[in-house]
């Protein structure tokens, strides 16, 4: 994973997630690089920076 420059980031989370501070939020960063944190830590938590390859394959995982 990499490091970016969060400031600016437009986050988004799914739109089935409920009011609850238990979710995921996403940001395309550029056309190669995605972030991915947790709500519960209200934008100052620690986020996770995929290429657009890496993200592909962790999404993938996760949908078998």
């Amino acid at each position: 994973m990499n490091s970016a420059d969060l400031t600016g980031a437009v986050w988004r989370k799914s739109t089935r997630s409920n009011s609850d501070a238990n979710c995921v939020e996403v940001a395309v960063l550029s056309s190669s690089q995605v972030a991915a944190r947790d709500t519960k830590h209200d934008g100052y938590g620690p986020a996770l920076v995929f290429t657009a390859g890496q993200w592909t394959s962790f999404i993938k995982e996760l949908d078998q």
